[in-house]
């Protein structure tokens, strides 16, 4: 992290505008805070990625919260490119090319420099942009391992920074919120506790998603949830059971399998089988 850092602001003395690329469903959650300390004076530009995955009227919320900011921001769907030409749009405005005609760079690319932490899409935002597998892809976060320029057009090159940028963990919900879109890898949390956490968000914000996708009668959620004698833990577990039932995530003597049920929350809401949702909001 520290090496990454270092290597950021050595980089920035070549760089005209800094993109950030956030996960649109957790954008507070997938910034790094020191990054504004960073970057200082440089023209800036937010890239909500994965915007197909995340509700709608949340995407517009969060595009005005980064302007009020003075932040441009844009959404974009690297898998499918949607976004990509109002980026490159975005890129060129901002731009100030009286600043640089001055400075002798007519006619020179804009450079941009690239930033996300894991699993927010960088790489597939690069290759999607440039038309070409430029970055390499991968499953596991934080598959770039060196600084690489990309061309995207005679007016723009791209820096792809290497290493990993991660974001503060300050809080348990930060860590959640990470946890949940996959950039915590599974395997270092309890993956049960995971899956019991997002359902516990979930059930207060889109319960709907959970009756819709699991089949679930309006009816039986309410009898479990609005059940005086059943703590709050109570309560989310007994959802749990009943998903694991509908899915029939059984093993033996009869029981659900928790962690098999977390599994498939998880999947779910990672590839938008439930839906189009936002786990952070600008009102809170």
């Amino acid at each position: 992290m520290a090496k990454t850092k270092r290597q950021i602001i050595e980089d920035l003395k070549l760089i005209d505008i800094v993109a950030e690329i956030l996960d649109s469903r957790i954008p507070i959650s997938s910034q790094n805070p020191d990054l504004k300390e960073m970057v200082q004076d440089k023209k800036r530009l937010i890239i909500l990625n994965k915007s197909d995955l995340s509700c709608e009227k949340e995407n517009k919320k969060w595009l005005e919260y980064f302007e009020r900011q003075n932040i441009p921001a844009v959404l974009v769907d690297s898998v499918s490119g949607k976004g990509i030409t109002n980026t490159i749009s975005k890129i060129e405005e901002i731009y100030d090319n009286t600043k640089y005609e001055a400075k002798g760079r007519v006619g020179k690319a804009i450079r941009v420099m690239i930033l996300g932490i894991p699993n927010v899409g960088k790489s597939s935002f690069i290759n999607r942009i440039a038309k070409k597998n430029t970055a390499m892809v991968g499953n596991k976060p934080g598959v770039t391992r060196q600084k690489q320029w990309i061309k995207v057009s005679n007016t723009i090159e791209l820096l792809d920074t290497p290493g990993v940028l991660w974001p503060k963990l300050e809080s348990q919900k930060v860590a959640f919120n990470l946890a949940f879109t996959g950039t915590i890898k599974d395997d270092i949390l309890e993956k049960t506790d995971i899956g019991y956490e997002f359902l516990k968000k979930a059930l207060k914000e889109y319960s709907l998603n959970i009756q819709e996708r699991y089949k679930i009668e309006k009816e039986q959620l309410q009898e479990v949830m609005q059940n005086k004698t059943l703590e709050e833990n109570e309560m989310i577990i007994e959802v749990m059971n009943i998903i694991g039932k509908k899915r029939g995530a059984i093993i033996a003597g009869g029981q659900v399998d928790l962690e098999r049920v977390a599994t498939i929350l998880l999947e779910d809401f990672r590839s938008g089988k439930l839906g189009r949702i936002t786990l952070e909001r600008v009102e809170k």
